[in-house]
């Protein structure tokens, strides 16, 4: 990015065809047939429990909530590479060696607000620790390494970023009940 530029982010159309345009991500709304493209990992440690992370207290929306790496993508990336991205931005770690497995992709359509996007959830399976994580400090007020019970408990408080659509890409990758 060039001195004083924002994060451009790439336009979809309503089916997820790239527009050829972009924007810049702070300053500019999206109209109601516009998208952009978001991307979280459900990174897993070999016990079976995942990284999430705290939002910092001074964000406008959600504040102090509890939610898993990822982000929107940058111009030019698509979501693989903007996981990776987000992933070692965000926690240090590196995935970008590993094969995800996609498990769960959804449309958010918000015409109030204009927050229109793709978000496609990717699982890692990695051996790591809190030791390996280096948290965003601009971004990150805390992090931990959370059962799933622990994650339900966070959710069924209201103060965990995405739970349902994180507990439907469980599910669908499972095709239990794992987090229900």
């Amino acid at each position: 990015r060039g001195k004083g530029m924002g994060e451009r982010i790439d336009i979809y159309d309503a089916n997820r065809r790239l527009t050829g345009e972009t924007k810049d991500r702070k300053t500019s709304k999206l109209a109601d047939d516009e998208y952009m493209l978001y991307a979280l990992a459900l990174i897993e440690d070999l016990n079976g429990n995942y990284l999430i992370t705290q939002r910092k207290a001074n964000k406008k929306w959600a504040a102090l909530w509890w939610e898993i790496p990822g982000g929107g993508c940058h111009a030019g990336e698509d979501s693989r590479q903007g996981i990776n991205r987000e992933v070692l931005e965000e926690t240090g770690l590196d995935v970008s060696g590993l094969t995800p497995v996609s498990v769960y992709s959804y449309v958010n359509h918000d015409a109030e607000s204009h927050d229109n996007y793709f978000c496609d959830i990717y699982h890692f399976r990695l051996d790591f620790s809190m030791e390996d994580v280096t948290l965003q400090v601009e971004e990150t007020e805390d992090g931990a390494i959370a059962s799933i019970e622990e994650i339900k408990k966070e959710g069924s408080k209201g103060t965990f970023l995405h739970y349902q659509r994180i507990r439907e890409a469980l599910m669908a990758e499972s095709h239990t009940s794992i987090i229900s």
